[in-house]
């Protein structure tokens, strides 16, 4: 895409209302638009973003059995009355009709996937059985402060699985768990599973899937040696308390962003709407469910906060929004420009994702510009170029800047 056809361009400030790392430069950078606190659009850059990161989620279900559907975002009031939701859920969206009737807002789908499951599931031969969905996701929340982190609007990916027993749900839980791990690893995060409470979804206990930040709103404490982490509302140990897992360091502190969570939903929901199926004696049995977020717009929000530096946003080349942006230093017309375009037209056909800063502004505008975007590879299109066939390579990440001829570039 030519940069000059973008429908969004940069700002120079940061909004005044905006308080979040994440939001600021996702805002300045043109990816993100407030509509109202925590309700935001996801514009052109921003959605190319969050596409990448939905597909590397969508690979990653699919690859354990994960069936993608999706799921009604305007609920009847029966079905969570009949939960217990209705009342019971303090963030719940609930709209009154001109027809008198009582709807809400997704703020998760148990109210919805159940039925669904109940009409398709009859017999044991029919589980286990997983089913997932990407959409939008509503809750009333008090403070949304966090940018795109903790909003009233925001994008999640939640699956469901129905098992005959305990035993096999909590077996594939360790494979959600780890291709959740493989998932955040693709997006370029390392993060630590923990122990929490279940909170509204479950009395039992949850596990939660967590990037250290400190624009996280948890605290955890974990081990610097092994893979034990908890969350200091449900841990029994404290900082500086030696590892129970490993016992080999102390324990440290740190804050800590959800990305990602299960929870054990046990027979609760099938038991509301009267699910049963027949085992393989006859009998009617009631499945064991299993609940599995992550949350993808906030994923997209904690990798600004972990990876972005004072010159903006960093992007790892598995969601970036472009592979390369390519920055031409000529005037239009001149043999510059007539470089930078031929190596776009040669990229483009080729199929590579390339951003071309094509704009008629100084070297100095552009090169803020795409450091504020953050596109993993930049590549600098002047003199040399036109004259020896040199071009500049800039890692974005770290500011490493290598010398390429015209077929060293590294474009596919």
């Amino acid at each position: 895409m030519r940069q000059s056809q973008l429908f969004t361009k940069t700002r120079r400030e940061a909004p005044a209302d905006e308080v979040a790392k994440n939001a600021q430069l996702l805002v300045r950078a043109g990816y993100i638009h407030k509509e109202m606190a925590g309700v935001y659009s996801y514009l052109p850059l921003g959605r190319r973003v969050l596409t990448n990161i939905e597909n590397i989620v969508r690979e990653e279900m699919n690859a354990i059995g994960g069936q993608e559907i999706r799921m009604a975002t305007l609920h009847p009031s029966e079905n969570w009355k009949k939960t217990g939701g209705w009342d019971g859920v303090d963030v719940l969206f609930k709209i009154q009709s001109r027809t008198e009737k009582e709807y809400a807002l997704g703020q998760s789908e148990e109210e919805i996937v159940t039925p669904i499951a109940h009409e398709f599931v009859s017999s044991y031969k029919d589980l286990p059985v997983a089913i997932y969905q990407i959409g939008q996701k509503y809750r009333d929340e008090l403070r949304a402060k966090s940018g795109i982190m903790r909003g009233r609007e925001f994008g999640m990916k939640d699956m469901y699985s129905f098992h005959e027993t305990q035993e096999d749900f909590e077996k594939f839980y360790e494979v959600v768990k780890a291709s959740y791990l493989k998932t955040f690893k693709r997006c370029g995060l390392e993060v630590k599973v923990t122990e929490a409470s279940g909170g509204a979804f479950s009395e039992k206990l949850s596990y939660e899937f967590m990037a250290l930040t400190d624009a996280g709103e948890d605290d955890v404490v974990y081990c610097g040696h092994c893979t034990h982490c908890a969350n200091v509302e449900v841990a029994k140990e404290k900082e500086g308390d030696t590892c129970p897992k490993c016992g080999r360091g102390a324990l440290q502190k740190a804050r800590a962003a959800e990305v990602g969570n299960v929870f054990d939903l046990g027979q609760k929901y099938p038991k509301a709407f009267d699910f049963t199926y027949k085992n393989n004696e006859g009998k009617e049995q009631t499945p064991v469910v299993g609940c599995y977020g992550l949350g993808t717009t906030r994923l997209m929000g904690t990798l600004v906060e972990t990876f972005a530096d004072e010159k903006g946003l960093v992007w790892s080349e598995s969601v970036a929004p472009f592979a390369y942006h390519l920055v031409s230093l000529g005037k239009p017309g001149d043999e510059v420009a007539k470089a930078a375009d031929a190596l776009y037209d040669e990229m483009t056909k080729k199929g590579v994702e390339v951003l071309y800063d094509d704009r008629d502004m100084s070297a100095g505008q552009k090169f803020a510009d795409s450091d504020l975007i953050g596109i993993p590879k930049r590549i600098v299109v002047g003199k040399d170029a036109a004259t020896t066939g040199a071009f500049e390579v800039v890692e974005r990440a770290t500011g490493e800047v290598v010398k390429r001829s015209r077929a060293e570039l590294p474009v596919k």
